[in-house]
Order: structure tokens, then C-alpha cells, then sequence
């Protein structure tokens, strides 16, 4: 290993680590080459030569660590991504779900949002709307924000509008935004039954018993001990019988978890909680 690589490393180590003790978010799990991506990406933006000095600014800016989150935290989504994940949910999840009284949902590393809106109308769509309260989660607030605000530029609705179809709905997209001004606002009729909030799958704990947790492309950002966290929390989070979507790339295969699901709809990484032994 060169000495740049190495001294790179050790910064990066550093950085973590005091992004840790001082803001208690925790990058420590995150898989490294990714991560070391993203830092790289950082320094430019940041104007720094170094870890160390970009160290320095996050430990002695308040204004550097939020702008450095957006580099930390992964922000790619778009409504109803990978339709055939919401049409196995639509089509073979759903039925099932129709069987409680009340439904409760997390969606875990919720983004900006386009996932739990897409979830949202799905269950509009099936008529258990009404009944459900989706909790959505992520530990970066100006996500969560803009999440909450459901504001997206409208060049993005052909694409959401096409993947909507291919996953069965039973509405137009239109039904659901007003559009002005180059932008699309999603309904308050569906924020209502959503629940924001900060959440850490590294450091926080289980919150509710949901029926469904859908935490798609987040786990492949995380090691293989945080990744065990993380299904951990889900685990427990549902009840017995309940549902686990994950996205295309993800597993539970080499999981300490593994044993505590059945595939579902295996080609849609959907897995259901086994019943009590």
C-alpha cells in the first residue's frame, strides 16, 4: 500500500471518528470505498487539500457539517424505481396486508421522499390508505425536509409517470400532484398519513411494530456488521408474518438474519418474517 493511500486512510479513520463524537452520526460501518468516494468528492467542493483539513473545518464550522452530510448520505430516487418491486408488492403483499385492521409502514433511508410517495399511492390505489401510517426515516434533515415539502421538478414525471404504470396503477400520477411553475407538489391528502423523522440505523433503536419495511439501496453502502444492525432493527420492527422489501442489489443470504425470513417474491428481494417456532 503507498504512503498516500495510506495516510488517506488514516484521515479518513480520523474524520469519522470525530464526525462521531461530535454531531453522533455514524459513518463508522459505512463500507469504505464508497465512502472514500464520497469524501474525495468533499475535498473538492470544500477547497481542501486533506482529510485533516476538512477534519478541521467539520470540528470548528458548525455551517460545514450539514453540507458535508449531503456528500455523506446517498440521494438517488425516483418514484416507483424498480416497478416490478411495486407490482410484487401490489399484487402479492397487498392481499395480505388487507388482513389488518391497521397498517404500519417504515420506509428506512426514506431520501428526498419518492419512495414513500410511491408507497403512499400504492396503498391509495388498493383502497388501504385510510388505514396505514407510513413512517418514513433518514438521518440527513435536509432530505427529510424536502421529503416532507413533496416539491420535484417536473422534467422528473415522465420518468415517475412511466414507472408508475409499469408497476399496475390503477390511477394517473396526475391524480395525485398539482403542478406549477416547474414543479409538482404531491398531495397533503397523502402527507397526512406519513410521519417524518430522523432515524439511525447505525446508532438508533426500533421505534414501532410495522407490518412492512422497505429499505431499498440503502444496506450497500454499509459493511457487513452494519448491514447485520440494520436487518436486525427490521426484524424486530415486524411482526410475525410481516414483510421485508430490499432493493436489487441487496440480500439477506450472508445475513445473521437469514434464518429469520422466507424469500417472498425472491426475484424482488421480498422476504416475510417466519411465524413464531
Amino acid at each position: 500500500m503507498s504512503h498516500t493511500r495510506k495516510t488517506f486512510e488514516i484521515e479518513q479513520h480520523l474524520l469519522v471518528e470525530a464526525i462521531y463524537r461530535r454531531y453522533h452520526y455514524d459513518f463508522r460501518g459505512y463500507a469504505q470505498a464508497s465512502l472514500k468516494r464520497r469524501l474525495q468528492a468533499a475535498l473538492v467542493r470544500f477547497g481542501c487539500g486533506s482529510l485533516s483539513q476538512l477534519q478541521h473545518l467539520v470540528l470548528h464550522d458548525a455551517a460545514v457539517f450539514p453540507a458535508l452530510l449531503e456528500y455523506l448520505t446517498v440521494q438517488v430516487s425516483e418514484m416507483f424505481r424498480d416497478p416490478d418491486y411495486f407490482r410484487s408488492l401490489r399484487e402479492k403483499v397487498v392481499p395480505l396486508l388487507r388482513t389488518y385492521p391497521s397498517l404500519k409502514i417504515w420506509v428506512a433511508g426514506c431520501s428526498t421522499g419518492e419512495e414513500v410517495y410511491s408507497l403512499a399511492i400504492l396503498l391509495r390505489e388498493e383502497g388501504l390508505l385510510e388505514r396505514s401510517l407510513i413512517y418514513a426515516t433518514d438521518i440527513n434533515a435536509g432530505a427529510l425536509q424536502k421529503a416532507e415539502a413533496g416539491v420535484y421538478d417536473i422534467e422528473r414525471v415522465p420518468g415517475f409517470t412511466e414507472n408508475h404504470a409499469r408497476s399496475g396503477g390503477r390511477s394517473s400520477l396526475s391524480d395525485h400532484y398539482s403542478a406549477a411553475y416547474g414543479r409538482v407538489v404531491f398531495d397533503k391528502s397523502l402527507r397526512r398519513h406519513i410521519v417524518f423523522s430522523d432515524h439511525s440505523l447505525a446508532t438508533d433503536s426500533v421505534f414501532a411494530e410495522v407490518q412492512l419495511v422497505s429499505c431499498r439501496n440503502v444496506l450497500i453502502y454499509f459493511d457487513r456488521a452494519l448491514q447485520d444492525r440494520a436487518l436486525g432493527l427490521f426484524s424486530e420492527a415486524l411482526c410475525r408474518k410481516g414483510f421485508l422489501g430490499l432493493g436489487s442489489k441487496e440480500s439477506l443470504r450472508f445475513s445473521a438474519h437469514a434464518a429469520q425470513f422466507d424469500e417472498f417474491v425472491a426475484q424482488d428481494r421480498i422476504y416475510q418474517k417466519r411465524g413464531e417456532v
